[in-house]
């Protein structure tokens, strides 16, 4: 085991552009978006190299299952500070999470880190699946939802939120896999010499045949669609206060069946 940080990242839509179904009506139209780190990866990348500052990592390696068309995602990451960009070409793939926690998990064999990074979840799907999945398949221990770190000799504190505020402290042996959440750091900027620098560090493409994909997904996606539209409100005015609160209460009552 190397002293060696692997920060997985998924590109994401935008957070401000407009999702539309695709043609099939069982997909989501993704030629026209923007895409960008999926913003709890940021957290992961951040950390990574905090702790490689600290000496705990000699070097932070940045990976992602995505098409090379989206290569600037690691590239950011590059010119945030970390050393090497993977990506394991997805092109032509449906995957699920189970098949992409697979590629990883070959990926994880192949780098031998001593942590592997990712953020808590994706903003895209939100299904939490992959870092989990990729801990039971390379059989790592797994905290997700971490909100502070704290290396130790032979073993290291992570600290995960839970529900009403509430943390729980786990003590762990590296290898480990390590979710991010947005409390664990506030990422830093990119600025002109990082991406300079970025231009010049190892790059590599790999196709996912490489590491033994399964291109066998589980999941079917039947169909994508628009939420309904909400109806309009209601607006009363020049009416008296107290005939107006009587109608907004009857509806609140009738309509909204909330009292």
């Amino acid at each position: 085991m190397s002293k060696k940080a692997l920060v997985l990242v998924k590109p994401t839509p935008d957070t401000e552009a407009q999702i539309a179904p695709g043609s099939d009506g069982a997909s989501v139209d993704t030629a026209s978006l923007t895409h960008v780190i999926n913003p709890y990866d940021e957290f992961a990348i951040e950390e990574a190299l905090l702790l490689k500052e600290k000496g705990e990592f000699e070097e932070v390696v940045v990976a992602s299952f995505c098409e090379p068309s989206r290569k600037d995602v690691v590239v950011k990451a590059l010119a945030m500070g970390a050393d090497r960009g993977v990506i394991i070409d997805s092109t032509g793939t449906n995957c699920d999470s189970l098949s992409i926690a697979r590629v990883f998990a070959k990926l994880v064999a192949k780098e031998s880190p001593s942590v592997v990074f990712g953020g808590k979840q994706a903003i895209d799907d939100d299904n939490m699946h992959v870092l989990t999945m990729l801990g039971e398949i390379a059989n790592l221990p797994t905290i997700n939802v971490v909100s502070k770190v704290e290396p130790g000799e032979g073993s290291w504190k992570i600290h995960r939120e839970v529900e009403n505020g509430q943390k729980e402290i786990y003590e762990v042996t590296l290898p480990c896999v390590i979710g991010a959440h947005k409390s664990l750091n506030t990422p830093r900027y990119t600025n002109l010499r990082g991406i300079m620098q970025a231009k010049k560090k190892p790059f590599e493409v790999i196709a996912a045949a490489e590491l033994g994909l399964e291109n066998t997904s589980q999941v079917k996606l039947l169909k994508v669609s628009m939420p309904p539209e909400k109806p309009p409100g209601k607006l009363f005015k020049d009416e008296p206060i107290e005939e107006m609160v009587s109608k907004v209460v009857e509806l609140l009552r009738s309509e909204a069946k909330v009292i």
